[in-house]
């Protein structure tokens, strides 16, 4: 018997693939054991706090599972080939003081679950390929210096909660197409936040309203 089963492995083994229940198993093995898989390292759940992969040749989509790393202060992802939308799950992470996905290639819309990360005071998602409108949702962002979401596809107007973030020292909006007047509570906060209006203006078709 026990020579039968070693002649069947060497003929099967170097085509073995592990069955669905396996593969479940082994999940579910992974999470009990407080860890989870991301661009082919493990990362524990409960310890990790930062993750920076910046020019490290990533491609594919973003795991939506990233939204289990509830620690995470600091995702730095830029500079890769990474493509897809971003996922809603990333606004789970509510420690995040830094996120940067800029200079990929992601698509879609930014999730409106964003808007949940009040810690950010960094975030950077420009030079990729984004779509759709900026969701007010952003000004929930309250603690935010550094915004920067140029160089996309953005449509739409600018939302006027974008004055509710009065921490803001870099606001770039340029190189979309953004249309309809400046909100007057982004004109306040430009003012008060000495914020470069070009970097809000340029490359847009914004009817600038302020004074």
């Amino acid at each position: 018997m026990i020579r039968r089963l070693i002649i069947l492995l060497l003929i099967v083994g170097c085509d073995y693939a592990p069955t669905e229940h396996e593969h479940e198993h082994t999940h579910d093995t992974e999470h009990a054991q407080g860890y989870i898989f991301l661009f082919g390292e493990f990362y524990n759940i409960e310890t990790t706090t930062n993750i920076s992969l910046v020019e490290s040749g990533l491609t594919g989509d973003i795991p939506p599972e990233i939204g289990n790393l509830s620690n995470l202060e600091k995702l730095y992802l830029n500079d890769n080939q990474l493509t897809g939308e971003i996922p809603s799950e990333i606004g789970n992470l509510t420690n995040l003081t830094n996120l940067n996905l800029g200079y990929n290639q992601l698509t879609g819309e930014i999730p409106s679950e964003i808007g949940q990360l009040t810690s950010l005071t960094y975030l950077t998602l420009s030079d990729n390929q984004l779509t759709g409108e900026i969701h007010p949702e952003i000004g929930n962002l309250t603690n935010i210096e550094y915004l920067w979401l140029h160089s996309n596809q953005l449509t739409g107007e600018i939302p006027p909660e974008i004055g509710n973030l009065i921490n803001l020292e870099h606001l770039a909006l340029f190189q979309n197409q953004l249309t309809g007047e400046m909100p007057q509570e982004v004109c306040d906060l430009i003012e008060s936040n000495n914020l470069w209006i070009n970097a809000i203006l340029d490359g847009n078709n914004l009817i600038n309203t302020c004074n």
